[in-house]
């Protein structure tokens, strides 16, 4: 009899459990389903990864932007030009006769290739079976220039093999390659400038967005406001110390490239550093609006990771060329930071140029900067408010 009954009471006790153990997790549910920024996280950050990873990674490029010199104009060139701009993957930025101006294009990276021909080609082929092409390339993204060599190659070893088999003797098509800004092909004068504008951008907005958001989420803001500072001295002290720390990093990054990674520095120092401070204070001002729309920290890092995070390292040219991507992904890549700011970086360190190469560049960035900082201090009022 006590043994049924202990079996009976066992059994209720393993039902109520069950019950219990089902009910929490309905509550679970629940709980994930009502929260928006749960649900965002969850469902709303594998499409966006899915759509940006899935459109921006490419090992095809399309839609490049060559010079052509043709210095011999005969039947032979002009059938040579027309299949390269016949191809999906390359666009004339210009057609000329001499080589006037094609430096220029490469500095101001109007164009990633030039393709030289040589005086009386035609000729040359017909009566020593050999002409010569001078194929210059940017190297300053090193997997580009390679892709773009590929693709250039494979046209003229065509028309070679096609050459070969009307004239029913052997023709060859020499191209002389060179490797412009970037002979050796290391990779690290790619990822060094993509990396200061990554750890910038990581370190100003997201770091500040956080510390301001906890400010506000322990309710320390409120006894910072009702002190004798204003409002714009509590937010210019938050940013400062971070602004400081960050051009330390700069200059740290910028040691470690020359004396360990040996990537060359061919422009000014002090234009650099001075281009480095706009985009230091375009990343802290950045952030601090995230900081004024985010209650807490948890917010605030949510919206700097998803926000910035993922357009700096997909959307700025860093690693994957903006010019292979949809034209969707190429127009919204025009409000990301980190694409001026790259081409400022590799322009002075790689390239070697001045101020008239990039002063557009620079200017967006002031105007981002300062459109930023208006929207900070108006939800700023409003949040007191």
């Amino acid at each position: 009899m006590a043994h049924g009954l202990k079996s009976a009471s066992g059994g209720e006790g393993r039902a109520g459990t069950r019950g219990a153990f089902r009910g929490f997790v309905i509550k679970e549910f629940h709980h994930i389903l009502r929260d928006r920024r749960t649900l965002l996280v969850l469902f709303g950050m594998p499409i966006v990864m899915m759509i940006l990873f899935g459109f921006a990674i490419r090992n095809e490029i399309e839609d490049i932007k060559i010079a052509i010199v043709d210095q011999s104009k005969d039947n032979i060139t002009r059938e040579i030009i027309d299949r390269l701009l016949a191809s999906p993957y390359f666009r004339a930025a210009d057609v000329r006769t001499s080589m006037a101006g094609v430096e220029d294009s490469f500095q101001r990276g109007a164009i990633k290739e030039a393709v030289i021909f040589e005086p009386q080609f035609a000729s040359r082929l017909a009566h020593d079976g050999t002409a010569q092409i001078q194929v210059i390339t940017d190297a300053t993204d090193p997997n580009t220039a390679n892709t773009i060599l590929s693709y250039t190659r494979a046209i003229l070893s065509d028309y070679q093999a096609e050459m070969t088999g009307a004239a029913g003797q052997g023709v060859r098509i020499v191209p002389q390659i060179r490797m412009r800004f970037n002979p050796e092909l290391k990779s690290v004068y790619l990822f060094v400038p993509g990396l200061i504008a990554l750890i910038l951008m990581l370190v100003c907005a997201l770091m500040t967005s956080i510390t301001m958001a906890r400010e506000k989420e322990v309710g320390t803001m409120e006894v910072l406001l009702v002190s004798p500072l204003k409002p714009q001295l509590i937010v210019v002290g938050k940013v400062v110390p971070y602004m400081v720390l960050s051009f330390v990093n700069v200059l740290t990054i910028l040691v470690l490239a020359r004396l360990v990674f040996d990537v060359p520095f061919r422009g000014s120092l002090a234009l650099l550093l001075a281009e480095c401070l706009l985009f230091i204070l375009c990343a802290l001002s950045l952030g601090v609006l995230i900081s004024t729309r985010s209650n807490t920290q948890q917010t605030a890092m949510m919206i700097a990771l998803a926000g910035l995070l993922l357009p700096t390292v997909i959307l700025s040219g860093f690693i994957f060329p903006i010019s292979s991507m949809p034209e969707a992904l190429q127009i919204v890549s025009h409000i990301v930071p980190a694409k001026w700011f790259l081409r400022i970086v590799r322009g002075i360190m790689i390239k070697g140029v001045g101020f008239q190469y990039f002063w557009m560049e620079t200017l967006i960035l002031v105007g981002m900067t300062l459109l930023f900082v208006v929207a900070s201090v108006k939800n700023f009022k409003l949040r007191l408010e």
